[in-house]
C-alpha cells in the first residue's frame, strides 16, 4: 500500500499508512498519521510508522534530509521507532513508561509535560491522564497529538476520558495560549486549523 504524502506547512509534513494491526473492533480508522518536522536544524519524526519499500516519496524526502530524533507521544504508539533511530542514527524521546507487550528495544530519553526537545519543540500537558506527551512546534506554529484529540469522521474531537471536564479541558484549553494555526491528530483526518480545534473543546467528545 503506497503512503499518503501531504505538506501541512513550510518544514512539516504527514505520511498516513494503514496501521498493521488494525481491526475491525480497533476503535479507531485504519488509517494513522507519522509527522515530520525540520526546525532549530534538527529534523524530528513524530510517533512514525514505517512506510512500505514501495512508498517511495516519504523514503524519498527523509533520506535526503535525514531525521536527528524521533519522540513517541504516548506508551501504545512505540510504532516503528527501533527502526528509524536504526536506519538514522537518531537520538530517541518518549514516555517514561510503556505497556509491557509493547517495549522499544531502544532506550529512550524520557520526556514529560514541559520538557523541551531538539530543534526547540516543547512537549505539552493535555489533562488526560494517559502518559500522552503533545507536541508545540513553535516554527510552523502546530499542534501535534497521538489520542488527545481526533477525527474519525472528519470533524475534530476530544477523545473522552474519566476526567474530562476536571482535568483535560482546562489543559486543552490552556494550550489556546500558544499561537497555533495547525493541528495534527493520529486518527481519522490529520490536519484542522485553530477554529476546529476550538470548536472540539465545545462539542460531545468522541468515545
Amino acid at each position: 500500500m503506497a503512503a499518503e504524502v501531504r505538506d501541512v506547512a513550510p518544514g512539516l509534513w504527514i505520511w498516513r499508512l494503514q496501521h498493521p494491526d488494525w481491526s475491525e473492533d480497533a476503535g479507531w480508522p485504519p488509517l494513522v498519521t507519522s509527522t515530520c518536522v525540520e526546525s532549530g536544524g534538527e529534523v524530528l519524526l513524530l510517533d512514525p510508522l514505517k512506510p512500505p519499500d514501495e512508498a517511495t516519496e516519504v523514503w524519498e524526502r527523509l533520506d535526503a534530509n535525514p531525521p536527528t530524533a524521533v519522540v513517541v507521544l504516548k506508551p501504545d504508539h512505540v510504532r516503528d521507532v527501533d527502526y528509524f533511530v536504526r536506519r538514522y542514527d537518531a537520538r530517541a524521546f518518549g514516555p517514561w513508561l510503556f505497556w509491557r507487550s509493547d517495549i522499544p528495544e531502544t532506550e529512550l530519553e524520557p520526556i514529560e509535560p514541559g520538557s523541551e526537545l531538539p530543534g526547540g519543540l516543547r512537549a505539552l500537558y493535555d489533562g488526560r491522564g494517559r502518559n500522552e506527551t503533545p507536541v508545540w512546534l513553535p516554527e510552523q506554529k502546530a499542534l501535534v497529538f497521538a489520542d488527545a484529540l481526533t477525527a474519525p469522521d472528519g470533524e475534530l474531537r476530544v477523545w473522552d476520558s474519566a476526567a474530562h471536564k476536571e482535568r483535560a479541558l482546562p489543559a486543552l484549553r490552556a494550550l489556546l495560549d500558544l499561537p497555533f494555526e495547525h493541528v495534527i491528530v493520529s486518527h481519522g483526518q490529520p490536519v484542522h486549523d485553530r477554529a476546529a480545534y476550538e470548536r472540539a473543546l465545545t462539542i460531545a467528545t468522541h468515545s
